[in-house]
């Protein structure tokens, strides 16, 4: 236990939470896990659960942190949370569904959170859980959900975003070379959208490697080995790159759709964008944060940006289909980065700024309306 729990937890205590952090074992289901319950002034917490053999507590709480200024940013009736089961998302499924349905009968009695799928988990293993505890979202349609990675709502939102931020760093969506790290259920599905508006993909990548074509990529084709699980580095056309190599490579816009921290101090500067609009949670240091903005890119915040997962979790959880979830992300979303592009020119501070100060706001006038606050 003492290796997972690496940092001191009180250090990571401050007016917003967290509320529980939690250690989960089950060694006859070889189950390990950390549930960080961040914020629950709105109502109950919504958060994905991950599956990845390296992430501690801190950067637990860090996207747990995020998700509860995505859900206020967003005006939703939930609080923020997160999970990890320690693992390798590819272990053969019977394994990892004894695994999912021990940690479901672990989070029972944190009726505070409500799981969705993230990172090596998916609608399947959402399945499981609501057949345990009868509390997730991201299920299957045929169990009445909305399947968010299915239908690709995070990657709708990124798009959306896209698409306000871009006039600020000076671009137009028609013709803007799009490169995505990592592409998958978030990247690509953010490529199709960015597509669908003119934009043209020019580099991929995944853990295995990196594709690029300054003359643009067949979106289609990379999905599909993809679904093959093959690496996009074996698309037949382009120049293959290591995974890193892959931020140097010229483009307009810079979509992060992968882990935590992709971007750093060692390596922000090499990055050669107009725009990054963060697709995955905390991919930027604070300190890459910072540097972008000296540099005079643009970075649309992951808490803004990739907010169209969680929205279209709410959808669900309040009954409502995959049509209300698209106009939902795309009205909430929209808003949003039109707000934090005012406030940001306003005040001549950067959008990841601009979008702190707003939604911490909100977060204050939760919270004193509660009988226990700070």
């Amino acid at each position: 236990m003492s290796a997972l729990f690496k940092s001191d937890a009180f250090a990571f205590v401050d007016e917003f939470g967290p509320e529980k952090i939690v250690y989960l074992s089950t060694p006859a289901a070889g189950l390990e896990a950390i549930v960080v319950i961040d914020n629950v002034a709105a109502g109950p917490a919504i958060g994905g659960v991950r599956m990845a053999p390296d992430v501690g507590v801190e950067e637990c709480f860090r996207l747990a942190r995020a998700m509860t200024l995505k859900n206020a940013a967003c005006g939703l009736r939930h609080g923020g949370a997160k999970s990890v089961i320690f693992g390798d998302p590819a272990m053969p499924m019977d394994e990892k569904e004894r695994v999912i349905r021990a940690f479901a009968k672990g989070i029972e009695p944190l009726t505070d959170y409500i799981p969705g799928p993230d990172m090596g988990l998916d609608e399947t293993c959402m399945a499981f859980v609501h057949d345990e505890i009868g509390r997730a979202v991201g299920l299957p349609a045929e169990l009445g959900g909305v399947p968010l990675d299915e239908i690709g709502a995070t990657g709708f939102g990124v798009a959306i975003a896209a698409e306000v931020a871009a006039p600020r760093a000076g671009l137009s969506l028609s013709g803007a070379r799009v490169v995505v790290e990592g592409f998958g259920a978030v990247g690509r599905h953010a490529a199709r959208f960015l597509a669908r508006r003119g934009a043209v993909l020019v580099g991929a990548s995944d853990r295995r490697g990196a594709i690029y074509d300054a003359r643009g990529l067949d979106i289609e084709a990379l999905s599909l080995l993809r679904a093959k699980g093959m690496s996009v580095s074996a698309h037949s056309v382009g120049e293959r790159l290591g995974s890193d190599a892959l931020l140097r490579a010229p483009c307009d816009i810079f979509i992060p759709a992968a882990r935590p921290d992709v971007l750093r101090a060692d390596n922000v500067e090499t990055l050669d964008c107009k725009l990054v609009v963060e697709g995955a949670n905390i991919p930027a240091t604070a300190e890459a944060e910072r540097r972008l903005f000296e540099r005079g890119i643009v970075a649309a915040p992951d808490f803004i940006a990739n907010a169209g997962g969680v929205i279209c979790a709410a959808v669900e959880y309040a009954g409502g289909d995959a049509a209300a979830a698209f106009a939902a992300i795309e009205e909430k979303i929209g808003h949003n980065m039109r707000r934090i592009v005012e406030r940001a020119d306003a005040a001549g501070v950067s959008l990841r700024d601009a979008a702190t100060s707003l939604v911490e706001q909100r977060l204050r006038k939760m919270n004193a309306t509660r009988r226990w606050h700070a």
